[in-house]
């Protein structure tokens, strides 16, 4: 089925988590190995929000920025959905294909319309970071630097069949985009 893309591209989307302050994100225990080096280092800023903080050391050169975010978590995002009504509230296996040749696997055991529609399909800031949802901010990225050729499949599944049946099909065809193959952006 074809996918619908909002015009353009967004980036810097992890700027826009400002819900707890730097400070606060330490304490967090996926950061506590970055706690020494950002008190010592930003000991004056430790009090700012966590998103306006790591755009600002973005914008001043400082790599550093990049520890508090997943592999994936500063990349280019883009808009999408699927527009099925008869999909959106179906559970199952979906595949996403480039140029007809298949690129991912997933399992779906809540409804299409959260997998793709809020999931994959609109990165929140909160995905972004070590503690978010790498995956889908992989799957983004790789969908958006090929929006015009990219294709998504599903199989509706009874809820008992889901897993069984993704592992087999991952193991099977050995997809490049499956986050624990893939090894680079694209």
């Amino acid at each position: 089925m074809k996918l619908f893309f909002k015009d353009g591209k967004y980036s810097d989307v992890f700027s826009q988590k400002n819900n707890k302050t730097v400070l606060e994100t330490l304490a967090h225990r996926r950061y506590v190995k970055l706690r020494r080096l950002v008190e010592e280092t930003y000991a004056n800023r430790l009090q700012e929000p966590l998103g306006s903080f790591l755009l600002q050391l973005k914008r001043d050169g400082d790599d550093s920025y990049r520890r508090f975010l997943n592999r994936y978590g500063d990349a280019n995002y883009s808009v999408f959905q699927i527009n099925d009504k008869q999909v959106l509230p179906k559970r199952g296996i979906y595949a996403y294909t480039f140029k007809e040749e298949l690129r991912y696997i997933g399992r779906c055991q809540d409804s299409m319309r959260k997998r793709v529609n809020q999931g994959y399909g609109k990165i929140h800031p909160k995905n972004c970071y070590l503690d978010g949802q790498a995956t889908n901010c992989h799957l983004n990225t790789l969908i958006t630097a090929e929006q015009e050729a990219v294709r998504l499949w599903f199989c509706e599944l009874e809820l008992e069949q889901i897993v069984t049946v993704e592992k087999s099909l991952i193991s099977e065809y050995q997809p490049p985009w499956n986050i624990q193959r893939c090894n680079q952006l694209p």
